[in-house]
This record gives structure tokens, sequence and C-alpha cells, in this order.
């Protein structure tokens, strides 16, 4: 009876607005997924030895990513193919990012010099570096390690006052290596244009390029509607004008199989959680950019799909068996550390009761890094209220 009293909340989404989007007047700085308010907030909590926010803290502290010896691995061409075959400078890029990341928010919380250095030191060795990404993947390679570098470049060019003499070369790097890539956009499995357009949407920000910004919105306004399902959409979930499905038969198929839809069923659900995880996580990084950048996505079209879909993907994230309908009856789980930011925005700041991703969220705090794009949520956004 309980399993039918929450499927039938899914069938059951209001028709929702998305509202306008377009870039600010003038860009928020910090204002890549974390803002100024949220950096002092987490500083605070951090200092004063607060839950959740210390035990996050301590393990972002005591990953590798943290480490001051890191040894950043830089490579002119970095060459990513189907399956990570061949992984030529595709982990080591992604993870130097994150480093880069991760020293940003220890720089932010500690004040300690040693870890803003060390930011710039690995963004420099890029910067100086790379020219071009290559094979299958590097449409995807690019939109993830493109995600991660503004959220570091943002602290550091916004909050450390010690100086960057290579900015101008980083910057030249976003806008010739990664931006000409992800603005692009991807007909591939949804997760890829998700992840293009949140690095589009923050290598704008930090550009302060208001042309490109219109532009991966304009993109990924249209992509979510066609990742996440609503019944409002009809029988059949959207698609993207080009992208190729014109009858039902390509639909499903594009779904995995999928003919039964429900509210916050995503395309690559049935293909596993962990692809689905990257999408979830890509459209609420950009729903969050955008509400630091003056717009609240969260509150119409785009927030009803993120709520529905973390909603429906945790209830069998937490072992709940799945109906025969849905995805001939088995599911691959494997969410990832995907659901702090979303849940903090559609929950905590907005009310919204959601339990099945309220449960999911605290049970697994202090949320990691999926050393892809993802990482040190609980930190960042748990019950962070600005």
């Amino acid at each position: 009876m309980l399993l039918i009293a929450m499927l039938a909340t899914l069938f059951t989404a209001p028709l929702a607005t998305t509202p306008a989007v377009a870039a600010p007047a003038t860009f928020v700085h910090p204002g890549v997924l974390v803002s100024q308010a949220q950096l002092d907030f987490v500083r605070t909590k951090v200092n004063a030895n607060a839950q959740p926010w210390k035990a996050a803290y301590d393990q972002m502290i005591g990953s590798a990513y943290a480490s001051l010896s890191r040894t950043p691995k830089p490579r002119s061409v970095v060459e990513c193919g189907p399956y990570s075959d061949p992984n030529l400078g595709c982990t080591d890029e992604r993870q130097d990012a994150i480093a880069a990341y991760t020293d940003a928010l220890a720089w932010y919380v500690t004040r300690n010099t040693s870890y803003a250095t060390e930011a710039i030191r690995l963004m420099d060795a890029w910067s100086a570096t790379i020219t071009n990404h290559t094979n299958s993947n590097a449409p995807l390679q690019t939109g993830w390690a493109g995600s991660v570098w503004p959220r570091a470049a943002e602290i550091i060019r916004y909050t450390y006052t010690g100086g960057w003499p290579n900015m101008n070369r980083f910057a030249t790097m976003l806008r010739n290596v990664y931006l000409p890539v992800v603005i692009k956009g991807s007909n591939s499995n949804g997760n890829w244009e998700l992840a293009m357009m949140e690095a589009a949407v923050g290598i704008s920000v930090f550009l302060d390029d208001k042309s490109n910004y219109d532009k991966a919105m304009a993109k990924y306004l249209l992509r979510v509607p066609a990742y996440v399902y609503l019944t409002s959409d009809g029988s059949l979930p959207k698609t993207v004008p080009g992208s190729g499905l014109n009858t039902s038969a390509q639909i499903i198929g594009y779904w995995q199989g999928q003919s039964t839809f429900v509210n916050g069923l995503t395309q690559e659900t049935c293909r596993d959680f962990t692809h689905t995880g990257y999408g979830i996580a890509s459209i609420s990084d950009v729903a969050e950019t955008s509400r630091i950048q003056g717009t609240d996505l969260y509150t119409g079209d785009t927030g009803t799909r993120l709520r529905y879909a973390l909603g429906f993907q945790s209830l069998y994230e937490l072992g709940t068996g799945p109906p025969s309908w849905l995805c001939k009856g088995s599911v691959n789980r494997g969410l990832g550390p995907v659901t702090e930011v979303g849940f903090n925005a559609l929950s905590f700041r907005l009310g919204n009761a959601m339990a099945n991703t309220q449960t999911l969220t605290e049970n697994n705090r202090p949320a990691g890094t999926n050393s892809l794009f993802v990482a040190w949520e609980t930190l960042t956004h748990a019950q962070n209220p600005n």
C-alpha cells in the first residue's frame, strides 16, 4: 500500500512554467555553483565544528585531492575513447580540476594561503599545456573538466588577494579549448549535453560572456524536459529539436526501451542510476548557478522536474523493488553523491516535502566526490539558506 501511495504522487505532477532566462546585467562573482554568501555560511559552520559541515570538511581535507604536494599531470592533447579506452590524460585532467576546486574551498575555509597557491599551481599547469580533447568521449570529457575548472577559478579570482599572474591565460584556455566544444551540445545520452551546458554556463560566468551564457541556458532549458518526464508532457517524452527522434519507436529506444512513463522517470533510468545521477547533478548545478545569477529555476518547470527526478530515483535507490513495468522489473542502482544541491534548494529553502530524497541524502552524508565532476556537496550545500 505504501508503494502504491508513493507512486500515485508520481502521476500527478502539476503544470509549471519556466521563467525567462537571460544573463544578468552584471554577473555575480564568485558565482559558479557556490556564492560568497554560501561560502561564508560554510566557513562559519566548519569553524564552529557544526555538523554535518565539519565531517564533510574533514572528509574533503583528508582526501588526496587536498594534498599540497600533488603533482599536476597536464597534457597538450587529452584523448578519451569509449569506456575510457584509451585514457590519455582523462583521469588526470578531471582529478586535477577537482583538486583545484578542493584547494579553493580549503583556502576559503581556512584562509591558509598554501591552498590558494596550490589551486593556482594546478590551474596554471593546465592552462600552459592543454590545446585539445580528442576521440569519441572528448565532448563529455570537456564538459566534466570544464564544469569544475570555473568553480575553482571563481573562488580564487574573487576571494584570494595574493595575486594570480596567469589568470588571463587560464581564461584563454577556457575560451579556446573548452567553450567552443561544449557550447555545441550533444545528441548522445542526455547526461552528455547537460554536463556540457553546465560547463558552458560556468565558463561563461567566469568570462563574463553574456552571449554564450544565454546560448547555454537555452540548450539546457530544452534538454531538461527531454531528460526528465512529467505526465503533463503527454503520452511520450519531449525531444530536443534536431535530435532525430521522430517516431514513438525511436523515442522509446532512446529511453532505453521504457514504454511506460511516469513523473520523475529519466531518459537514462533504465540504463543505470549512475548515468542518471550525472544528469541530475548537472540539472541541479546549472539551476544553482542560475539562481546565484538572479534567475531561480527551482520555482518553475525545471525545479518541478528535478524534484520528481530526485524523488523517483531515491525511492528505488533506497532499495524499493521496481514494479514489472519499470525497466523490465530491474534497476541498476548507484546514483552517486548527487542529491545535496537539489534537495537543499527544493526542500530546505523552498519547503517541498521530499521524504525519500531526504532519507537518501542524509544517509549518504557526508557526500564526497565521484572523481568526475561532482565534489563535496554536503560541505557546500547541506542546509545552506543562501
